[in-house]
C-alpha cells in the first residue's frame, strides 16, 4: 500500500498547474478510479487523500472545477474528505495543532474509528496473519461483513499480512454449496479477496487424530448423558457419571461414533477441564458429535463432526493464524480457546474481540433469519428487508457506503444498537451524485389540468437528468395543455394562486373543481376532480410557495411500482426468551402505483434515480414487455 500512496502523492504535482485543459484529463483518471471508492488508496483516510484534496484546494483553477459538479465520483470524495477529516482537510497556511502539550502526545483527531488497538507482537506487520471463518448456513448479513472487512483491514492494510478465508462446515445438517458460492461472492463484492482459501473439512482427519490425542492423555471422555440433564449438570458445577471413564471405554465408544452406529449416535465426546469453573464455557464442553448426514463436500465418509470451539484453534494454529479477531460474545469461550492450544502443545494464537454488529429492530441471528426465509415471511435471502448483504445491495446500498460505515465503526468492545438512520444517511453521500431525477404521478391521486397558455400541440424539450449534477446527461420532458398533478398538491391550492411547475415555470390557479365525499373524514372533505392553470412564465420562480411535479398525459407514461419497506420486527431488540412469531411485523410492505415520465422506460435493473419530491429508488425491474417498472424506495436518513 505504501507503494500506491507515494505513487499518488507523486500524481498529484499533476493537479498543480493553473491550466484547465492540462488538469481535466488527470482529473478524469481520479473520478474514474474514485467510482466503487471512498478514499484513494485503501479503506481509510492516508497520505495520498490529504496531499491530492490540498493540491486541488490549494489550485482556484481545479476548485471551481470541482465546484461545478462536471465528475460525481470526484465530486462526492472531495466533499466526503472535506467533511469526514476536517482536521486533515485543511491548507498548510492553516496551522494544525501538533502536540497537547499537557498530556505531552501528539493530538487526536476525529477520522471515525481508532484502528490503534494494539495487537499483541506485530513485528513489522509482515507476518500478521488474520482469518474470516463463516459457516456456510446461510448468507453473510451485515454483522459477518463487520467482521470480514476488520480481518481484511488488519491484514492488508494496517499491516502487510495474510487474510485467510475459511469455511466452518462441520454440520451436515445446515450447510449447503449454495450459501458457500454466496459468501465467495458476497466478499468479493465487498472487495475482499482472501489470500488462501481453506476448509473445515480439509482437516477432518487431524481433528479426529487430535481428538483421539486429548483421549489417550485424560483430558477428554464420552458422554451418553441426556442433553437436557447434561445442561442442568453443566449450569450446577455436576460431574458428569462418565467423566472418569476408563481410556480404553472412551476410545471404544469414540469408535462407535465414528462407524455412525445406533450406539454410537448416543455418545459424543467432551474435554475434560473443569465441572465448576465461574466461566460456564471451561465446564468439560462438548467437542464431537455423531451425525450420520450426508456433508456437501466430503459425503458419508465422516459420521463425526467437531464443534466450532474444538477445530477453531487447532486449525488457527496449523494455518498460522497470528491473531483470531472476532466478536465479544466469544470472550468467555476465549479461555477454552487457549485450553486447547496448551492441552495439544499447539502454537499461540491472540485473541482479540470487537463488538458485533447489532441494529435495532434487525435479526441478526442466522437461525431466525433462516426461519423466516424457510416460511416465507420473506421473498429470500436477497430479500430487500433482510438484513443480509444482498438484501441491504438490493434496497439500495452501494458498496462504497457499506465498507465505509461498517470501516467507521472500527474495532470497539462497546456492544450498542445502532439506529439505521445514520447508515442510511452514509449512502446518501454516494448515491446523491449518480441519482438521475424523474417525475412519478400516483395513479390514485392523478387530477386532470388544462394549461392555458401552452404552445399548442406537444412540445418536447431536452433538460437535464440533475439541475445540479449536470454530467448525468439530458433526458426529455414533454409540454402540452393536458397535464396531470397530484392530489396533495392540488387539494393545497387557492384560487389565483401562483405555483411553479417543476421544469416549465410559474402558472395561476384559475379553476378549482371539486367533489363531496360524504364518506370522508372530515364529513364533507373535497376531492379536488380539475384544475385550470393559466401559464405565467414571466413569473419568479424563487417567490412561488409551492413548486410541484406534473406530467404531460401526450406521451408514453410508463407504469411503475414504487415500494417502500417497514422493519420486520416490531420490537428494538429480542431477548433470548422472546417468541420470534410474536414480535414479526404484519406488514412491512407498502406499494404505490404510478406512472412515470417516459425517460424511466430506459432505465436498467440496479439503477439509482430519484422521483422528484418522492426520493430515492433503485430498479428493481425495468421496464418490458408492458409489466410495471419496479422501484425500491431507498432511507435516506433523514427522519425517525
Amino acid at each position: 500500500m505504501d507503494a500506491q500512496i507515494d505513487e499518488w502523492k507523486t500524481r498529484a504535482e499533476g493537479f498543480k498547474p493553473l491550466n484547465l485543459k492540462q488538469i481535466e484529463p488527470l482529473l478524469g483518471e481520479l473520478d474514474a478510479h474514485l467510482t466503487l471508492r471512498s478514499h484513494v488508496v485503501g479503506y481509510t483516510l492516508t497520505d495520498a487523500d490529504t496531499t491530492v484534496w490540498k493540491t486541488i484546494r490549494e489550485n482556484r483553477v481545479a476548485h471551481a472545477y470541482i465546484k461545478q459538479n462536471l465528475m460525481p465520483n470526484l465530486c462526492r470524495w472531495f466533499r466526503y474528505i472535506e467533511e469526514a477529516y476536517p482536521q486533515q482537510a485543511t491548507l498548510p497556511e492553516r496551522p494544525a495543532k501538533a502536540k497537547d502539550e499537557k498530556k505531552g502526545r501528539e493530538g487526536k483527531t476525529d477520522d471515525g474509528a481508532n484502528y490503534d488497538i494494539g495487537l499483541q507482537d506485530v513485528g513489522d506487520g509482515t507476518g500478521i496473519v488474520t482469518r474470516f471463518p463463516p459457516e456456510p448456513s446461510g448468507y453473510l448479513h451485515v454483522g459477518h461483513a463487520k467482521a470480514a472487512l476488520l480481518n481484511d483491514y488488519f491484514a492488508h492494510e494496517k499491516y502487510k499480512g495474510t487474510l485467510l478465508l475459511r469455511f466452518d462446515d462441520t454440520n451436515p445438517i445446515k450447510e449447503k454449496q449454495e450459501f458457500q458460492d454466496a459468501i465467495v461472492e458476497d466478499l468479493a463484492l465487498m472487495g475482499i479477496k482472501a489470500d488462501k482459501v481453506s476448509y473445515t473439512s480439509d482437516y477432518f482427519q487431524e481433528l479426529y487424530d487430535y481428538c483421539v490425542q486429548m483421549i489417550k492423555d485424560g483430558n477428554a471422555y464420552a458422554d451418553d448423558t441426556l442433553q437436557e440433564k447434561m445442561r442442568d449438570e453443566r449450569m450446577n458445577g455436576i460431574p458428569s457419571e462418565r467423566r472418569d471413564s476408563s481410556v480404553e471405554d472412551n476410545l471404544a465408544r469414540f469408535e462407535e461414533m465414528k462407524k455412525g452406529t445406533e450406539e454410537g449416535i448416543r455418545w459424543c465426546i467432551r474435554a475434560k477441564i473443569s465441572v465448576d469453573d465461574p466461566n460456564k464455557a471451561m465446564r468439560d464442553p462438548v467437542v464431537y458429535r455423531c451425525s450420520p448426514e450426508v456433508h456437501h463436500r466430503t459425503g458419508d465418509k465422516w459420521k463425526i463432526y467437531p464443534t466450532y470451539d474444538f477445530c477453531c484453534p487447532i486449525i488457527d494454529a496449523h494455518e498460522g493464524v497470528t491473531h483470531a479477531l472476532r466478536t465479544t460474545e466469544y470472550n468467555d469461550r476465549d479461555a477454552q480457546y487457549q485450553w486447547i492450544l496448551q492441552a495439544l502443545k499447539l502454537r499461540k494464537v491472540h485473541n482479540w474481540g470487537f463488538a458485533r454488529l447489532n441494529f435495532v429492530k434487525t435479526l441478526l441471528s442466522k437461525r431466525k433469519l433462516t426461519r423466516i426465509v424457510d416460511t416465507g415471511f420473506v421473498d429470500g435471502w436477497d430479500d430487500p428487508r433482510m438484513p443480509t448483504v444482498r438484501g441491504v445491495r438490493r434496497r439500495g446500498v452501494t458498496v462504497a457506503a457499506l465498507r465505509e460505515f461498517i470501516l467507521k465503526q472500527g474495532p470497539s468492545k462497546n456492544i450498542v444498537n445502532l439506529d439505521w438512520y445514520s447508515f442510511w444517511a452514509t449512502n446518501k453521500k454516494h448515491i446523491d451524485p449518480i441519482a438521475a431525477r424523474y417525475t412519478a404521478i400516483a395513479d390514485s391521486a392523478k387530477v386532470p389540468v388544462t394549461v392555458v397558455g401552452a404552445r399548442e400541440g406537444v412540445l418536447t424539450e431536452e433538460k437535464d437528468k440533475h439541475a445540479k449534477y449536470t454530467n448525468l446527461g439530458k433526458k426529455k420532458v414533454v409540454f402540452s395543455s393536458s397535464i396531470v398533478l397530484e392530489q396533495a398538491d392540488a387539494a393545497s391550492f387557492e384560487q389565483d394562486e401562483e405555483i411553479t411547475l417543476m421544469n416549465w415555470g410559474n402558472a395561476i390557479v384559475r379553476s378549482i373543481s371539486h367533489s363531496i365525499n360524504p364518506l370522508a373524514q372530515p364529513a364533507g372533505l373535497k376531492t379536488v376532480t380539475g384544475l385550470e392553470l393559466e401559464l405565467h412564465l414571466q413569473g419568479d420562480v424563487k417567490a412561488t410557495k409551492k413548486k410541484v411535479t406534473w406530467l404531460s398525459t401526450d406521451q408514453n407514461l410508463i407504469p411503475v411500482e414504487l415500494v417502500e419497506f417497514d422493519y420486520l420486527i416490531t420490537k428494538d431488540k429480542l431477548e433470548a426468551e422472546d417468541r420470534l412469531e410474536e414480535f414479526l411485523n404484519p406488514q412491512t410492505r407498502f406499494v404505490t402505483r404510478a406512472v412515470a415520465d417516459a425517460n424511466v422506460a430506459e432505465l436498467k435493473e440496479d439503477d439509482v434515480i430519484q422521483f422528484d419530491r418522492k426520493g430515492y429508488f433503485r430498479i428493481d425491474r425495468a421496464f418490458r414487455h408492458g409489466e410495471a417498472v419496479v422501484a425500491f424506495n431507498i432511507p435516506t436518513g433523514k427522519s425517525k
